[in-house]
């Protein structure tokens, strides 16, 4: 057993005080932040590495390269030091510091990029390296590689239907490369019991709500599907940022912005929606990664 074994099957938990004021809605969150590197993105990280090495493209002397903004490249340098592999991450530079010791801890090669280009930039300058030298790098392309919602299509999507009891009515989550969505999207639509499948996005291209992108403004994934989306639901920073603070404060569940506006985005929905309706979203990371952020301190 090695540590790439342990990726999944995380519980599905109910936020019964988050939920209190919406009677006879259930309020359900994947807590993915249990997965060992402490992200969904294990996920995506594991199935595109271990695609890779059963199609020879991942063989040894070759170096993991990829772009991110912290959580995927936590997950593929935990995977890399696993697999003895070398990983160098382009991140924009405004990335948390957390993230980045993290990625440094398990032995990964930061190279910073401009943080006004945010993760496109990453992006970007992580294709023009592997552009330069392919012979060199082994590139998961997690914006674009089919393995990356193949991976919630098998794993995310199938374990939320069953561990709900096929009672999900309603899923919705943000994106980021948008494999988590796109996935579990597909999955519960294919069962064929009518699960309606939302996203939440960011009200403004210019926001703080880490890991999450304005698909409006920025370079859309390959893997990214718009008529899997039955609707939107927009969450501003500011809510995000108190919903993540309820989530420590009530719950007992320490985790990270982007998961603090997922279940914000779900009481939004929850809040309009018939009795017996049970809504399902994700809770993406730990929140230890984002405490030097000084939003824990507000309205204290």
């Amino acid at each position: 057993m090695s540590v790439l074994d342990m990726v999944g099957n995380t519980p599905l938990l109910p936020l019964e005080k988050i939920a209190a004021d919406i009677p006879g809605v259930t309020l359900l969150a994947k807590a993915e932040f249990c997965n060992p590197s402490g992200s969904v993105k294990d996920r995506a990280a594991k199935a595109m590495l271990l695609e890779g090495i059963n199609k020879g493209l991942l063989k040894k002397g070759r170096t993991i390269i990829d772009a991110t903004s912290g959580n995927t490249g936590i997950a593929y340098a935990m995977m890399g030091a696993a697999l003895g592999y070398d990983v160098v991450l382009y991140i924009p530079a405004n990335v948390g510091e957390e993230r980045k010791a993290m990625i440094r801890a398990y032995g990964g090669c930061i190279v910073k990029t401009d943080p006004l280009e945010s993760s496109d930039g990453a992006y970007l300058a992580a294709r023009a390296e592997m552009k330069a030298r392919p012979d060199t790098y082994f590139y998961p392309d997690q914006y674009n590689n089919p393995a990356n919602p193949q991976a919630h299509y098998s794993g995310t999507g199938a374990e939320i239907w069953e561990q709900s009891g096929h009672a999900v009515t309603h899923f919705i989550c943000g994106m980021g490369t948008s494999g988590t969505f796109m996935g579990v999207s597909r999955r519960l639509k294919d069962y064929g019991r009518g699960v309606q499948t939302l996203a939440i996005q960011p009200d403004s291209p210019l926001h703080g709500i880490e890991g999450t992108k304005h698909m409006a403004s920025t370079i859309k994934p390959a893997i990214y599907d718009e008529t899997l989306t039955d609707g939107v639901v927009p969450v501003s920073t500011e809510t995000a940022y108190s919903m993540t603070r309820r989530l420590a404060q009530e719950e007992g569940l320490l985790v990270g912005i982007s998961s603090g506006a997922n279940v914000q985005g779900a009481l939004t929905l929850a809040s309009d929606l018939p009795k017996g309706s049970v809504v399902i979203t994700i809770l993406c990371d730990a929140g230890t990664r984002y405490l030097s952020d000084r939003f824990w301190g507000e309205n204290r």
